[in-house]
């Protein structure tokens, strides 16, 4: 089920499962999973597009592997807040990749500037840079998982 408040996400996550979250790139997807406790996310690898049906498999092998509760798709809005064609393709992919996996709960969050933060971060550990080409799709990936954590922790709290 997709759901396009965090609120709700968090509603619908069962307990004591990791998350997976996904920077999509129109040729990589960056993955980041968390622990089963939800407390750090960590990057883990950077997936080669193919077609939507191979890049689903992998995605469904990572899945089942780390027991994973949920996903979330980093949404690429505009610098302004508005949805562009890439915010389509993500919401393309979402529905899609819900109809193989109509137990996972899907949400989305704003990536803005993901991908900045993780190049700095990068950039700061003298990350060469052939190194951070190779890895920054998942260490952004990771970025936007964090943010998802931090906020579910303030949800949760409430």
């Amino acid at each position: 089920m997709i759901h396009e408040r965090i609120e709700d996400f968090a509603a619908a996550l069962p307990s004591m499962r990791a998350l997976i979250g996904l920077d999509l790139g129109e040729k990589t997807i960056g993955v980041a999973v968390t622990d089963s406790f939800q407390s750090v996310a960590t990057p883990l690898e950077t997936v080669k597009r193919k077609k939507f049906g191979l890049d689903a498999a992998r995605l469904g092998e990572i899945i089942a592997g780390r027991n994973i509760g949920g996903l979330i798709l980093g949404l690429p809005f505009n610098m302004d807040g508005s949805e562009g064609p890439r915010c389509q393709s993500t919401r393309a992919f979402a529905r899609n990749f819900d109809r193989l996996h109509p137990d996972l709960p899907i949400g989305y969050w704003d990536e803005r500037l993901s991908t900045v933060a993780a190049e700095r971060a990068l950039l700061e550990a003298d990350t060469s840079r052939k190194r951070r080409a190779e890895v920054i799709d998942h260490v952004a990936a990771s970025y936007i998982l964090q943010g998802v954590l931090d906020r579910l922790r303030v949800i949760r709290a409430q």
